[in-house]
């Protein structure tokens, strides 16, 4: 399995813009095959002060895929380049850590 945390700030005030592009990709994303877990994550308030927050621009794509080739299979989809032509102009940054189990 493979784990994937993509880390996006959005340019100030558009990150509403970017969540709802995701939310509209996710039908087709959980539908590829390989798929196991995606979806997007903001910060969870009034947790106390052991958090660190990610801020109001800034969310997280959690996700897992059983294998690398299914990683690449979901970015190199056409969903995927059509949401990123949507939000290209309203992301500042963009951080996609691949990971796999340290177990």
């Amino acid at each position: 399995m493979v784990h994937v945390i993509a880390l996006v700030t959005a340019k100030p005030g558009q990150r509403a813009k970017i969540l709802e592009a995701i939310r509209a990709n996710l039908p087709a994303v959980r539908a590829e095959i390989g798929c196991i877990e995606y979806g997007p994550a903001i910060d969870t308030e009034d947790v106390g002060p052991f958090q660190t927050k990610l801020g109001p621009d800034t969310l997280m794509v959690i996700e897992k895929w059983q294998d690398v080739a299914a990683l690449r299979a979901h970015a190199a989809a056409p969903h995927m380049a059509a949401y990123a032509a949507k939000v290209k102009d309203l992301i500042a940054s963009r951080a996609i850590h691949v990971l796999s189990s340290a177990e």
